[in-house]
């Protein structure tokens, strides 16, 4: 790419390897200066997009994670808990917007959702939507049905990180398979929401990986709305508890690369940031980072306490980005129209398979 193209870059979905690892290899101040250069071309330098997460069901999930204490299938001393209660949710929401955040993501340790439980989570969406917030889950696995049902609750957005590289995915998880994730985020584009897809760094990936983690997440068509770039959080009892460290350098190179080839996306600073000092992520920022959770958790593991961000913030000239988050009767009415059409081929689909039969 040229210097030119760096100013005002078009969306691009066929990034090769060679050209990942090559913006990967340039002088980091060369990197950092060319994603700052994307990043001004299409937001404000200055504002950062405030999100809270919420674990609404903590515990025993079916898969095998290596990075995650809330896996059944390790001993990590993490209390389980069942479905929070609606009227709980809906408070720890007024108290995120109280705080300055603008999006409330909720998480649960599912392989994906049962119908019982979704009634709840449909209402959980609709009151903190009520509030003015935006709203985004992480349920797991979900298919066209329960997508569309989430879209007409309201629901903004839908967190499905791919986690790593295709190559590396099967050293990290077994239970559920790349091209799975890869399904569940067409479902959730298909049903209407915007999608929210990144991945972890520092699980003893290689720097190809993270490359090819990259490529993927560009190949996605639109690219994600919110990118989470996150650091492996090292647990007690997860097998990835004693992994290497990996480079701080090298997690701002993987922020900068993913805000210019994903040029129109926020970037999230997403797990990691409790062990990050205030000058690497201040760093992050540089690069292009524009999106973090703000509060002291991040599900299970430990985030910076609202108020050490807004002291950060005020340290770096950062202020909170000012969402309109109420859906005009335009989006509204696109909206209603992708689940008609939506509806339509499902029922399509399922004629046609009776008729095979």
């Amino acid at each position: 790419m040229t210097d030119a193209a760096f100013n005002n870059p078009a969306p691009r979905h066929d990034w090769s390897l060679d050209e990942i690892r090559a913006l990967f290899a340039l002088p980091f101040n060369d990197l950092l200066f060319k994603a700052q250069q994307v990043h001004r071309a299409h937001f404000d330098a200055n504002a950062v997009q405030v999100s809270t997460l919420l674990s609404i069901k903590t515990g025993a999930c079916p898969e095998d994670c290596k990075y995650c204490p809330q896996s059944g299938h390790y001993n990590t001393q993490l209390e389980k808990e069942k479905l929070l209660e609606v009227d709980k949710v809906v408070a720890q929401a007024k108290a995120a917007k109280a705080a300055g955040a603008s999006r409330f993501c909720m998480g649960a340790a599912w392989r994906s959702p049962r119908d019982k439980d979704l009634l709840l989570v449909e209402e959980m969406v609709r009151q903190v939507k009520a509030l003015g917030l935006e709203t985004c889950m992480t349920l797991g696995m979900v298919n066209g049905d329960q997508a569309s049902r989430l879209a007409a609750a309201g629901l903004d957005y839908y967190n499905h990180n791919l986690d790593t590289s295709p190559d590396f995915y099967g050293e990290i998880i077994t239970t559920r398979t790349f091209g799975d994730r890869l399904d569940t985020l067409a479902t959730v584009r298909e049903a209407g929401m915007k999608v929210c897809a990144g991945g972890i760094l520092g699980m003893g990936e290689s720097a190809r990986d993270r490359s090819a983690l990259l490529q993927q997440l560009a190949k996605l068509s639109p690219h994600p709305e919110s990118v989470p770039i996150n650091m492996l959080v090292k647990v007690p009892g997860t097998p990835l508890e004693n992994v290497e460290d990996l480079d701080p350098l090298e997690f701002i190179r993987a922020i900068a690369v993913a805000r210019i080839m994903m040029p129109q996306s926020h970037v999230r600073l997403s797990a990691g940031r409790e062990q990050m000092s205030e000058s690497t992520q201040a760093l992050a920022f540089l690069a292009g980072a524009n999106s973090i959770f703000y509060g002291d958790k991040l599900l299970t593991t430990g985030n910076p306490q609202a108020d050490r961000d807004r002291a950060l913030f005020a340290k770096m000239g950062l202020h909170p980005e000012r969402r309109d988050t109420c859906e005009d009767d335009t989006a509204h009415a696109q909206r209603l129209t992708q689940q008609a059409e939506h509806a339509a081929r499902a029922e399509r689909a399922a004629a046609l398979a009776v008729e095979a039969q």
